[in-house]
């Protein structure tokens, strides 16, 4: 998509009155606002309705903008040379002169960071002179969006502009990896941890569920539609949606594929669209077919495992969002 520059300008205006607004990346849509900032940070998590302990990653530029934040080490550069810019997120130690919002860590000694790919987010970044706290541009426990129109059915008029980079490439989330101590994977993403493994040359540790959330997506209800959903299911119930990862030769109106041909990369893609969709037709619950849990496969099982909590927390009120 063209860079349009006045896009660039309107954008970089609220950002630098303390506004959020909504920024294209090329694994979902973000919420941005200025990561050293207190009032921008705290509207980020009033818009989300998100609980204060659960942290925000910051967006920046390159390695040279990230220095004055953070302490990096061996395996962030052998990660960042291959990966960044790119889907995959590191948690590493915060400086203690840093200008990082305390809202965006809960006051942790850690920050998470990513270099986005997407050439107009890239382009805005050179614009400021701050990196941008971007959880992604949807209420908590909601369908992360993939598309502008996504973040204007989730907010409306709450925010006060959304920079449209056309729908994100790749669709799903960054992968997180910690890098604080030894390597542990705590967000399964867009990028597979058998490649960051290769890369790294050393085990790795899976921690998707820790006691204390320290992470953004760790949350058990997560990239929830809002109505009930299975997994592995080989045969829909009556007037249910059902979720298919490849087309069939039969067709009926409750199919949605998420594929032409069992593609898992394609397939990553178009799920939050498709179950953005399944809740627009007003389907009340969901069957998803089995996906291979290989690769991609895996974080895509995970998003949707997620999802399938809401028939257990959807009972839950009064949640302390404040």
């Amino acid at each position: 998509m063209k860079i349009n520059q006045s896009n660039i300008k309107k954008a970089k205006k609220y950002l630098n009155k303390n506004y959020c607004i909504g920024v294209p990346t090329e694994t979902v849509y973000g919420l941005a606002a200025n990561a050293y900032a207190n009032l921008a940070v705290k509207r980020i998590f009033s818009l989300k309705q998100r609980p204060k302990n659960n942290p925000l990653i910051v967006h920046y530029l390159d390695i040279n903008s990230l220095q004055k934040d953070c302490l990096i080490n061996d395996d962030f550069i052998k990660l960042y040379k291959k990966f960044s810019p790119g889907p995959i997120t590191y948690i590493l130690k915060l400086k203690q002169n840093s200008k990082i919002s305390k809202y965006v860590t809960n006051k942790k000694k850690s920050l998470a960071v990513r270099f986005p790919k997407h050439q107009i987010f890239r382009n805005l970044l050179r614009q400021l002179n701050y990196p941008l706290a971007a959880p992604s541009a949807n209420i908590s426990t909601r369908l992360s969006a993939v598309e502008a129109t996504d973040v204007k059915e989730e907010f409306g008029s709450k925010i006060k502009y959304i920079l449209d980079g056309g729908k994100s490439s790749i669709g799903l989330e960054s992968t997180i990896i910690s890098l604080t101590n030894k390597p542990t994977i705590l967000r399964l993403g867009s990028l597979s941890v058998s490649r960051i493994k290769k890369v790294l040359g050393k085990k790795i540790i899976l921690n998707l569920n820790p006691k204390k959330k320290i992470t953004p997506g760790q949350s058990l209800l997560h990239y929830s539609p809002g109505i009930p959903l299975r997994m592995n299911v080989k045969y829909p119930k009556t007037n249910e949606a059902f979720l298919l990862i490849k087309k069939r030769k039969i067709s009926l109106d409750n199919y949605f594929y998420l594929s032409k041909k069992n593609n898992l990369n394609e397939a990553a893609k178009n799920l939050y669209s498709s179950l953005r969709k399944i809740k627009k037709k007003g389907y009340k619950s969901i069957s998803v077919e089995r996906i291979k849990n290989i690769g991609i496969g895996q974080s895509i099982n995970d998003k949707l495992k997620r999802a399938s909590k809401f028939k257990i927390s959807n009972q839950i009120k009064n949640l302390n969002f404040k």
